[in-house]
């Protein structure tokens, strides 16, 4: 993984800003504190795009052309 990372490492450290993956579980309890560091504004996710509900088949499209620099959201409401 920390080969995989060299080029997100070299630019956050450039920028002046830290960066750290975070691999997780479907955890009721883990959910709750990113949610509270999102609130917070300690952490700030990246969305690439949101696409509504009845557009997931171009949503899914887009995520294999390896182009989305964030999360893409499908949006259920």
């Amino acid at each position: 993984m920390r080969l995989l990372s060299f080029g997100i490492r070299r630019k956050s450290k450039r920028q002046k800003i830290s960066y750290s993956f975070l691999f997780m579980t479907a955890n009721g309890d883990q959910l709750g504190k990113i949610t509270s560091l999102i609130e917070a504004g300690d952490i700030r996710p990246v969305m690439d795009r949101v696409f509504p509900f009845d557009r997931t088949n171009e949503a899914l499209a887009y995520l294999e052309t390896g182009r989305a620099r964030g999360k893409v959201v499908i949006a259920v409401k």
